[in-house]
């Protein structure tokens, strides 16, 4: 048994050592040949590597030959400029030489021909002088003293010819003129008829019972401070039996307070909300009358084809006055006048009737610039493709600029005639809107205000700011440099009280 285990050890043995010997060389074959592989595939890369290295080097060096060749080739032509340059430059010498050769030919020309006329006007004097010696011998006067003589001959003769001539002319002028005048103005003021009217600040809003009034003022006021913060008009609820004042200088804001008062004293609900609610309607309202009232007017004065800016400025005549007298009436009543003094004159009457219903329109525009209304009636005009004389009639009205055309005399005739009439201008109601106006935009110009409304006759100011962007200490302020510079630029009667209003809203939704 012992030599079986021998045998069997000793041929385990010469197995592993055959089996070792074996898988060394299998290993050994399959290394050399991985190794010949890889210096084959790094032979390849190799190889790969510097083609495209020199493809690279190729495309290089071939876009620079390009540069080399774009930059000569602007070379060469920059020399050629420069080369058309210097032969016009040498041409324009050449020629300027040859000019200046010209000149200097005709220079000696002209200098001997002059030396030739200086001779010629020395002889010419010469023989002047002996003519005038042999005058004054014969005449026994000098020759000064025979000019000055039939000078002043002339001149009595030609001014007694003169002054007699003008004088018949004049005269003849001023009976034709006069007669003429007369007659043409007689037969306008015979054809046209108007009512006087006198526009008022303040609107009384009739109810049905004073237990309206206390719905209208609301619980603490708030109706009340609602509606006159949407309208800008102060209610007036006093003592006044079944009646409430709307008080302001402008018609149209008094007129949309009354027809939303109206509307809520029909309707019932009387609320912050619903008010600002009704008052934004009948703001669309009123403007939508405004047009209708502005052709409805181009309608009846058969007057077509006018901007449909232009009919709304028309319209809103309605709501404005001129010194008390109504805009719009005025502005009709001017239309007519021209039209048929135009006629007599033998003029265009539709032109001049467009002109004098346009010739006010600088009154009534909603910014209201600093300038004159008739150069700004002239301007918003030509804005909107009127004629040029139609322009010019309208700015030349008030004589601040030149009248170019014959309507233009026409239009101012006409406004003046309208506005003579007895009781037809109030100056005092002009100048006290537009002071309430100039309160109102100063107030405005203040940044964070939004809305501004002079009430009570213009002792009261009341300023609207939004709440974001001005802080309570910051309206104080507000308050106090308005008032300073009322004070300040203004001329007003009393004293103005300045109130600021900021308030705070929080708005949700349910939905």
């Amino acid at each position: 048994m012992m030599y079986y285990v021998i045998i069997g050890i000793v041929a385990f043995a010469v197995g592993a050592l055959l089996s070792y010997s074996l898988w060394s060389k299998i290993l050994r074959t399959k290394y050399q040949k991985a190794i010949k592989e890889a210096e084959a595939e790094a032979e390849v890369i190799k190889k790969e590597r510097m083609l495209q290295a020199k493809e690279k080097f190729l495309q290089m060096k071939a876009e620079h030959e390009k540069n080399v060749n774009e930059r000569n080739s602007r070379i060469v032509q920059a020399e050629n400029k420069i080369k058309q340059r210097e032969s016009v430059l040498s041409q324009k010498m050449e020629e300027l030489q040859r000019k200046h050769k010209e000149a200097e030919t005709i220079r000696d020309s002209l200098k001997t021909q002059m030396e030739l006329v200086d001779r010629r006007n020395d002889e010419l004097e010469k023989a002047h002088r002996a003519q005038v010696e042999k005058l004054e011998q014969m005449s026994g006067m000098s020759a000064e003293e025979a000019k000055n003589q039939l000078v002043e001959s002339l001149k009595a003769e030609a001014k007694t010819s003169a002054m007699s001539y003008i004088n018949e002319i004049v005269d003849e002028a001023k009976m034709t003129a006069n007669k003429e005048a007369k007659k043409i103005v007689i037969k306008t003021i015979q054809r046209v008829a108007s009512e006087t009217a006198i526009e008022n600040s303040v609107t009384v809003f009739n109810i049905d019972s004073d237990e309206i009034k206390g719905r209208i003022i609301g619980r603490e006021g708030r109706n009340i401070r609602a509606l006159e913060a949407a309208t800008g008009i102060e209610i007036v609820v006093d003592d006044t039996p079944e009646a409430i004042i709307l008080s302001g200088f402008d018609p149209v804001r008094r007129e949309v307070a009354r027809l939303a008062l109206h509307q809520l004293v029909t309707d019932g609900r009387i609320h912050p909300a619903r008010i600002e609610e009704v008052v934004q309607k009948v703001q669309r309202q009123v403007e939508e009358e405004i047009v209708e009232v502005g052709k409805r007017t181009a309608i009846d004065l058969g007057i077509h084809g006018l901007h449909p800016e232009l009919i709304r400025l028309v319209g809103k005549m309605k709501y404005r006055s001129s010194y008390g007298q109504n805009l719009l009436q005025h502005s009709r009543e001017v239309a007519n006048m021209c039209a048929i003094m135009a006629t007599e004159l033998g003029l265009n009457a539709k032109a001049a009737k467009r002109a004098g219903l346009l010739h006010d329109i600088g009154k009534v525009p909603d910014d209201e610039p600093e300038l004159p209304h008739a150069i700004l009636g002239m301007k918003l005009a030509e804005k909107f493709k009127e004629k040029p004389e139609i322009c010019n009639a309208i700015g030349a009205h008030h004589e601040e600029i030149e009248m170019t055309s014959l309507i233009a005399p026409i239009v101012q005739v006409c406004d003046a005639i309208s506005g003579a009439r007895p009781g037809a201008h109030r100056e005092v109601v002009e100048s006290y809107i537009k002071r309430l106006k100039d309160m109102e935009n100063m107030a405005l110009s203040y940044p964070g205000v939004q809305k501004t409304y002079a009430i009570q006759a213009g002792r009261e100011l009341r300023v609207i700011v939004g709440s974001d962007k001005v802080s309570d200490e910051a309206a104080n302020q507000l308050s106090f440099d308005i008032a300073k510079k009322i004070q300040d630029e203004m001329t007003y009667p009393g004293q103005v009280k300045i109130t600021v209003i900021r308030e705070t809203r929080a708005i949700s939704y349910a939905k």
